[in-house]
């Protein structure tokens, strides 16, 4: 059986467009992520899973939630599969990048999120206090959900994290709409730790997010010279993701054209 990789790449069109977040020109920087992902997978032996439908309408469930619903896709395509990597549409990974299934121990892994600290303590205090009884969690070991490894041990898991958005469905895009504390990446840190889920930590070197906070976009794409998996974030002043398809389009050229 083959070690997946998944990405969500799903264009919202028509009535459901909205501005900012989902807005229909989020998806045209993709093409250089599924690209690269897919020459990797094919030099790794790995098999490239995208979903570009939605399984519920985006006014039901949010986009960034549907990716929990992973093993009923992967059962319901009859794909055979060992660990899955689940990845965010927005990042790159470099052609040397290790095979990051023969690191996880199988445990479920992610990378610490190095990002706003700021937004990060809010978003605990925030989704703490209104869903999860005043508890709170280590910052020191809070992750950023656009890089993940699992594999089947985790199906109940991933079921718990879809029930808890149905449980509590209304409040979570009251959240997601008044209180910009993120959509599933604080709910499923919580859940990790109050369900006691078996976990392992990566090295930024494989999630490297808010690149652009670390000064490390620059146009001699240096960046590439260190880490193995880059994710192209919280970018300013982008415009119809006009920066985030720049620096998509120079990396992947940079570092894939040719290969």
């Amino acid at each position: 059986m083959k070690n997946i990789v998944f990405i969500v790449d799903i264009t919202l069109k028509g009535s459901q467009r909205e501005v900012g977040r989902w807005a229909e020109t989020r998806s045209d920087p993709y093409v250089f992520c599924t690209q690269a992902w897919q020459k990797w997978c094919d030099k790794n032996d790995c098999e490239l899973f995208v979903l570009n439908q939605e399984v519920l309408p985006h006014s039901t469930m949010p986009v960034s939630w549907q990716r929990y619903y992973v093993f009923d896709l992967l059962e319901a395509n009859e794909i055979e599969y060992d660990q899955i990597l689940y990845v965010d549409a927005d990042t790159i990974p470099h052609p040397d990048c290790p095979n990051v299934f023969n690191l996880s121990d199988r445990k479920f892994c992610f990378v610490h999120n190095e990002g706003s600290y700021d937004w990060i303590l809010r978003s605990i205090e925030n989704y703490g206090k209104y869903f999860f009884e005043g508890r709170t969690i280590p910052w020191t070991d809070y992750f950023d959900s656009g890089m993940l490894i699992f594999n089947k041990e985790h199906k109940d898991f991933f079921q718990k994290i879809i029930e808890f958005f149905h449980d509590n469905r209304e409040n979570l895009l009251k959240v997601e709409s008044e209180w910009h504390a993120g959509t599933d990446q604080t709910p499923v840190n919580f859940l990790t730790h109050i369900l006691g889920i078996d976990y392992k930590r990566l090295p930024y070197e494989f999630n490297m997010c808010d690149m652009y906070r670390k000064e490390l976009l620059n146009d001699d794409v240096t960046f590439t010279k260190w880490g193995w998996i880059y994710q192209y974030n919280s970018i300013p002043n982008n415009v119809d993701d006009r920066l985030t398809f720049h620096w998509m389009e120079k990396t992947y050229k940079h570092l894939w054209e040719n290969k």
